[in-house]
């Protein structure tokens, strides 16, 4: 796994954010951070995790897309927040995830033009974006098999999930399925916010900061 920090300033209060299959820290680059240190974890091929986050006074874990699976499999001390980004932690799963077959499919089928018509689909109304990510094709396509190999561990409990209504990745109906079955098995046993935003898969136009995502909790 590798990792980047988007903000090191010896603040008390740590982000650490799970980046999405296939992305790396460039479509979250915007995004203020405030008085938050913030490190990006992507690219599972290698889940391995080389990096000290010990010291922080409190911490907030976020999870996008395949990144929410990713991160029930660490523990982090002093955990404030989890909050779980347009997926559950069933990210491969005919009821709660992307169906079965069409990860299959998508994953015989794999090439430069499916990749990039995926990037398109991640938002609602289209995009402007000429780049979503520095990763390799040969890093995506590598991930993309391997996901389907990881199973959620048991760090599921989460205090927030942000469900995107317009969501043509993981279907919207499943995850609102997954999340209102799972709403009173939240973190430090309390019931899981849920919040529905207008968007596609991609969120991070509606957000200006790292807090926004986990502000109302």
């Amino acid at each position: 796994m590798k990792y980047k920090w988007l903000n090191k300033s010896n603040n008390d209060k740590l982000v650490i954010f799970f980046s999405g299959w296939g992305m790396d820290d460039y479509i979250v680059s915007g995004l203020d951070c405030g008085e938050y240190d913030v490190v990006t974890l992507f690219d599972y091929n290698d889940m391995s995790l080389d990096i000290d986050l010990s010291g922080y006074s409190e911490k907030h874990v976020i999870g996008w897309s395949m990144g929410v699976l990713i991160s029930t499999l660490f523990d982090f001390d002093n955990v404030k927040t989890r909050t779980a980004l347009c997926a559950t932690p069933y990210t491969v799963d005919d009821n709660y995830g992307i169906p079965k077959r069409i990860y299959n499919l998508t994953v015989k089928g794999f090439s430069e033009d499916s990749l990039q018509k995926f990037m398109e689909r991640m938002f609602r109304k289209g995009t402007t974006l000429k780049k979503y990510s520095n990763r390799t094709f040969e890093s995506q396509k590598s991930e993309l098999e391997k996901m389907a190999e990881y199973k959620a561990g048991k760090n599921c409990r989460f205090s927030k999930a942000v469900i995107p209504e317009y969501d043509l990745i993981i279907p919207t109906k499943n995850q609102m399925k997954y999340w209102n079955e799972n709403k009173d098995n939240g973190l430090n046993d309390k019931p899981i916010v849920l919040k529905t935003i207008p968007t596609g898969h991609c969120p991070f136009s509606v957000f200006k900061s790292w807090s926004d995502i986990f502000v109302d909790l």
